[in-house]
């Protein structure tokens, strides 16, 4: 069976302050393809490239235990649309502060494989199918509290496939979800700039890593004073140097 969903979250909770908060809000699910009966759970996930799901509301960050929806079940005919109901309910504690997260999996229900193993004579069959899981990011942030920090975990260059790259690690140790847009600068032994290299932007929640591969190939061989810039926009800027080699 092949079916393709298209998941649109319809309105965003941005819960204020400490008091207790609910918000309602709605998840639409567009299918194209074949009918399909589908299952709603929650997850708490790891955004740190681990791709780790784990049982909801474990996680220090989690916000599952926040979140009800209904229906928990439904069916969807081809280019047909639903909609999944949902509510987070903040609770009333002063000490939270800054981002949580968890994941809304919607996943497809198939009939079970008739004669999913079979055994034969000196022989056992077993016959395998695809099921395939969707998730929504469900993200709560309390009013504009929580700190902002980035910490430069680690920074390598590496040689691959005639190409030379600057591998930088960096870690979110603040409470809030960051996106920095990073980029890096290099001077010469003389001062003189070699030119600015963009590192594009990710997402970084709070306790989590993420890696930065920015291309210097045509860069001349030779040392460099190397700036690091991670800008999340606002005052929220960080950097780090960095004296680099390329030979």
């Amino acid at each position: 069976m092949r079916f393709t969903i298209k998941i649109v979250i319809i309105f965003f909770l941005i819960p204020l302050f400490f008091a207790a908060q609910t918000a309602h809000a709605a998840i639409s699910i567009t299918v194209t393809g074949n009918w399909i009966d589908e299952t709603i759970d929650k997850n708490d996930f790891y955004s740190d490239g681990s791709n780790i799901y784990g049982e909801p509301g474990k996680a220090p960050r989690s916000n599952a235990d926040w979140i009800t929806f209904s229906p928990h079940r439904l069916i969807i005919p081809p280019k047909g649309v639903a909609q999944v109901n949902y509510t987070v309910t903040v609770p009333n504690n002063e000490t939270l502060a800054g981002t949580y997260w968890s994941m809304m999996m919607i996943e497809g229900i198939s009939s079970i494989l008739p004669d999913a193993v079979r055994q034969e004579k000196d022989k056992i069959t077993v016959r395998i199918k695809q099921v395939m899981r969707y998730g929504a990011q469900m993200i709560t942030q309390i009013g504009d509290t929580g700190t902002r920090k980035l910490k430069f975990v680690k920074t390598k260059v590496l040689k691959t496939d005639d190409k030379r790259i600057l591998q930088i690690d960096i870690e979110n140790t603040g409470q809030r979800w960051l996106r920095p847009d990073l980029w890096v600068e290099l001077y010469d032994e003389k001062g003189i700039s070699a030119g600015k290299f963009e590192g594009g932007k990710l997402r970084i929640y709070p306790g989590t890593s993420v890696r930065f591969r920015i291309d210097l190939s045509r860069v001349p061989k030779g040392t460099y004073k190397a700036m690091v810039v991670a800008d999340c926009g606002g005052e929220d800027l960080f950097g780090a140097t960095y004296t680099l080699k390329f030979e």
